[in-house]
């Protein structure tokens, strides 16, 4: 009985067993793609156009984060105050820097200084939306604007019900040049190459390039750049072109089902280093 069972034992063990199949390799993820619903039309009153000699540059300013200076941009286009004015400091990887009539760095229009308008007051109506919540603050976008804020629902608690807030220097974002001083901000200004986060809460940012980010990173660099240095031949506001003549531009619109799979998927993958710096906001010419 026993040897019964020990040469059963045997025959068991040496009975061939059918290897499992591999299961098959993954397919790669469908990629994101965009609806037509996932795109919002540009603002048109809140929006400059910058014509350069290596292209068009549309900025759509961000007046809930920084009014004084997206009203400051949007006055001193429409008195063609920058027309014909260069691009003088151009650090290649970090900015590029115009807006001095003398196209040197020390100078400014007349009208008044700006406030420093490092931070903002983030409110339930602004049109927010967030992205990220990391433990104590909260990141997100006013359309293409990025921002870090208190939890938003701390404006339950506060008097004014706002949380404190201020914008990001991501690649693509408009801040103002100043000296020393905080209030010395004028009419010059920065289009941001490259995110600079050391910029935070120290300069103002006041929108974001939309379309035409290539052209900011096609400028000629140098501090100071060289001659010839690459011009501003025209900046105004694109309202007060006739709708008819305006070019149309569409954003992706980061309150959209399609932004927000973007940015989980960018959160995923980066992990706790992850800021709206590193979602595409993207924007495109039609």
């Amino acid at each position: 009985m026993k040897f019964a069972l020990g040469l059963a034992g045997l025959l068991l063990a040496a009975t061939p067993v059918m290897a499992k199949k591999p299961p098959p390799p993954l397919a790669p993820a469908a990629p994101l793609v965009p609806a037509a619903t996932d795109w919002r039309s540009i603002d048109a009153e809140n929006t400059v156009v910058i014509e350069t000699n290596k292209g068009v540059i549309y900025v759509e300013l961000a007046p809930a984060a920084a009014p004084a200076a997206s009203e400051r941009l949007k006055t001193l286009a429409r008195a063609q105050f920058y027309d014909g004015l260069t691009f003088f400091r151009v650090i290649d990887d970090f900015m590029a820097q115009t807006g001095d009539p003398k196209n040197v760095g020390d100078g400014q229009s007349k009208e008044p200084n700006l406030p420093p308008e490092f931070t903002f007051r983030l409110g339930p109506n602004m049109g927010y939306t967030a992205v990220d919540w990391p433990q104590g603050s909260e990141g997100g976008f006013i359309g293409a604007f990025p921002v870090i804020s208190q939890p938003s629902a701390m404006s339950g608690l506060t008097a004014d019900g706002k949380v404190q807030a201020y914008g990001l220097f991501c690649a693509g974002v408009i801040g103002i040049a100043r000296s020393d001083a905080p209030d010395s901000g004028n009419s010059q200004f920065f289009l941001m190459r490259q995110d600079h986060q050391s910029l935070n809460q120290g300069y103002t940012p006041f929108g974001r390039v939309v379309v035409g980010e290539p052209v900011v990173r096609a400028i000629k660099a140098g501090e100071p750049v060289a001659a010839p240095q690459d011009v501003m031949n025209k900046v105004y506001v694109l309202a007060d072109i006739p709708e008819a003549q305006r070019p149309k531009i569409r954003v992706i619109d980061t309150k959209s089902a399609y932004f927000h799979a973007l940015a989980k998927k960018a959160r995923d993958d980066i992990g706790e280093k992850f800021t709206p710096c590193d979602v595409e906001v993207a924007g495109e010419l039609k």
